[in-house]
């Protein structure tokens, strides 16, 4: 506890100096880190293998080469540095503002790559990252740190960019998680360390159990179909949560299916020894046994006293139900599939959501068909937020085969209780500040004289067709101003050269306002011969003209270069008020 409050507040120091690197230097220290995961992406997955007994070293390098290289080549084009975006149409600039220091909390099924992608995706969002390792992968976990921050340290980054607890204990990450420095948690393993997360009193990420079901359609290329469920199953000997751990299919091709997993290295089990396999396999919690987890089947098998020919691949257990008399149906981490047929699409998707139910809400499925319609309803109605059609979901739902974001931890949204549904990238370590500029002028009820305008829709000033930038005016010269202001005044009663009322600063003399009357100046000794004067256009209207105008039920006589305030011209224009007179020059 504390080494997790020591790290804490040195990150926090490594953090304030890295906010202030720019694009250029952020992503030289990214470039620096990648290339040092790749040269040494085999040495991690053997020492992660040794270590925690889980996957196939092949496997693990894959694995690390997938976030050392494809997470690398998705991130290093983001702008994470100053402004990312403008939106022209809109006015908005979005600035990046990094969220702050990262808690990572990395399992023992996935640890090397794990580690290797949050350290990547902390460093591009210039977060600071401290990790977390799992118990059972402590030495592997701290190598891919000790490599990394080597290199970010060559490439610039500051002292305590890249930390990494090395007393590991349940009591020193949930001290982690709570303390202040600590802006965001990324938190990846089991449901008991996600709900941890998320009350530690942070934003965080966490993500939950997979329980992937595999739905085989009538129309699927079962060759194919098949081929894919046993890639995924099997890749890593089953360790990513987002492995098939269930394959339904359809009645009409369910023979071939079973002939085709057979040619493929499956093996049926019968009812004693799926029972055999359960009580090995599952513990009490409905939880896999770790003995067993990321084991090949053949071994599997073995521990369990199941005779399988030596080329088997996976064990399938053909199931009539999801649940708790249904051991089997769980999330198995290993190369052990659940295996159900069906009468059509629609008793598939029933069975696809009983599956989801059971461990796996919002995380990952798959369907196998060449029927765009089934496929669009398995997207619209399965509370899973990443259906991968016609390939693996292992491989699909991290993006390795699918378009999807790369990346090693992904969010299973409000079904499985997390805050985001998404593949988490720098993005999601970033918070985002805009500057929105006025596209729509407001104007309040000040400016429309509250309560004094007669009852209509409200105000909505109309916008020009395409709202770029405001248009630059010609404007008019000092002596036609002068000359305008001078012909309106005089239009009021207003004589220039007559003595000003003391105090009032005014040029023409003796102007005050007359309370109540509305007009902004009247004359004191007012020229008794302009009663008898034609009405002359007025050069300058404001709001309280219009509203006296209205009031007397008269018609306000403007020339055709008035200057008319905003408020003016719009309360004119709902009531009909303006007369234009030609311009007099």
């Amino acid at each position: 506890m504390a080494e997790a409050r020591a790290l804490a507040r040195r990150a926090r120091q490594a953090w304030l100096e890295l906010a202030e690197f720019s694009q250029e230097r952020i992503d030289a220290i990214v470039d620096a880190m990648a290339v040092a995961a790749t040269a040494h992406a085999e040495a991690l997955a053997r020492l992660a293998v040794e270590e925690t007994g889980y996957g196939v070293v092949e496997d693990k390098i894959q694995k690390n080469l997938f976030s050392a290289q494809k997470v690398y080549n998705f991130i290093r084009p983001m702008k994470t540095v100053g402004v990312i975006a403008r939106h022209e149409d809109r006015r908005v600039v979005d600035i990046a503002e990094p969220f702050g220091v990262v808690a990572a909390v990395v399992p023992s099924t996935n640890p090397t790559s794990t580690a290797i992608y949050k350290i990547l995706i902390s460093i591009k969002a210039r977060c600071a990252v401290i990790l977390s390792p799992h118990p059972a992968a402590v030495k592997c976990i701290t190598r891919v740190a000790e490599v990394m921050d080597e290199a970010a340290r060559r490439a610039g980054a500051p002292a305590g960019s890249i930390t990494w607890m090395t007393t590991v204990t349940l009591e020193g990450t949930q001290e982690l998680m709570k303390q202040r420095e600590v802006a965001v948690i990324l938190a990846t393993g089991g449901m008991g360390l996600v709900r941890a997360a998320y009350s530690a009193g942070k934003p965080a990420y966490g993500v939950g159990p997979g329980n992937a079901p595999a739905f085989i359609e009538r129309t699927a290329d079962v060759k194919k179909a098949v081929h894919d469920v046993v890639t995924g199953k099997t890749f890593d000997n089953g360790v990513l949560c987002s492995s098939e751990n269930s394959v339904v299919v359809d009645e009409p091709i369910a023979e071939a299916v079973k002939r085709e997993f057979q040619a493929q290295g499956g093996y049926f089990m019968n009812k004693a020894e799926m029972d055999g396999l359960a009580r090995a396999l599952v513990t009490p919690q409905r939880l896999p046994n770790p003995a067993l987890v990321g084991k090949s089947a053949v071994y599997i098998a073995g521990k369990c006293g199941i005779t399988v020919p030596a080329e088997t691949r996976l064990l399938l257990a053909p199931l009539e139900g999801v649940g708790r008399d249904y051991p089997l149906s769980i999330e198995k981490l290993c190369p052990v599939l659940s295996y159900y047929v069906v009468k059509d699409w629609r008793e598939g998707c029933e069975r696809c959501k009983q599956i989801l139910r059971y461990g796996g809400m919002g995380h990952t499925m798959s369907i196998h068909s060449q029927n765009e319609q089934v496929i669009l309803e398995f997207g619209l109605h399965k509370p899973a937020f990443r259906i991968i059609v016609n390939s693996p979901t292992t491989h699909g739902s991290v993006g390795l085969s699918t378009g999807l974001d790369p990346a090693m931890t992904l969010g299973c949204g409000g079904y499985g209780g997390n805050i985001t549904s998404d593949n988490i990238t720098p993005r999601h370590l970033l918070n985002i500040k805009r500057l929105a500029y006025e596209v729509t002028p407001v104007v309040s009820r000040w400016d429309r004289g509250a309560g004094r305008v007669s009852s209509g829709p409200p105000f909505a000033p109309k916008l020009p067709e395409a709202p770029a930038r405001p248009a630059v005016s010609t404007g008019i010269s000092a002596e036609a101003l002068s000359r305008r202001i001078d012909e309106f005044l005089g239009s009021r009663g207003f004589k220039e050269g007559q003595p000003p009322v003391p105090g009032t600063g005014a040029r023409y003399g003796g102007q005050v306002p007359v309370p109540g009357t509305g007009a902004r100046y009247r004359s004191q000794t007012p020229d008794s011969s302009s009663s008898a004067k034609p009405e002359t256009p007025l050069d300058f209207v404001c709001e309280e003209d219009v509203r006296l105008a209205i009031q007397a039920g008269r018609k306000l006589i403007v020339s055709e270069r008035a200057i008319v305030t905003p408020a003016a011209r719009d309360l004119a224009e709902q009531h009909r008020v303006f007369s234009v007179a030609p311009w007099r020059g």
